[in-house]
């Protein structure tokens, strides 16, 4: 119970501090808006999958390997903020949950048409 505990309180303190980073550091007219929708940590606390919903861009992939670049440098910036035993390396790929929602609505939508159309 407590390691699950632990596990939330770091992706949260991560979340948090990754998402000020990305405001001030990457986040540019450019690159549309990023936000980090949820971080996940692995049991041993060593990984941080980081899940990103990106607005306003066309080439999320280019943004991808943007971060990948900058990762050094974020998880050293992480590092200076949260005092933990390890430094985790960071996972970034886009959630796609907003675009999973989107789809089932417009299923749904279609479903009533269909209904008002036959009724």
């Amino acid at each position: 119970m407590d390691s699950h505990y632990r596990q939330q309180r770091v992706s949260s303190l991560i979340k948090e501090e990754l998402s000020r980073l990305l405001i001030e550091l990457v986040q540019d007219s450019s690159s549309g808006l990023i936000t980090v929708t949820r971080v996940e940590m692995s049991k041993d606390l060593k990984s941080a999958y980081v899940y990103l919903s990106l607005f306003g861009t066309q080439d999320k992939n280019r943004l991808l390997d943007l971060l990948e670049k900058r990762k050094g440098f974020l998880r050293k910036s992480i590092a200076s903020k949260i005092k933990l035993k390890y430094n985790p390396m960071l996972i970034f790929s886009l959630d796609t949950t907003a675009d999973y929602e989107e789809r089932i609505e417009r299923i749904l939508k279609d479903i009533k048409k269909d209904e008002k159309g036959r009724g």
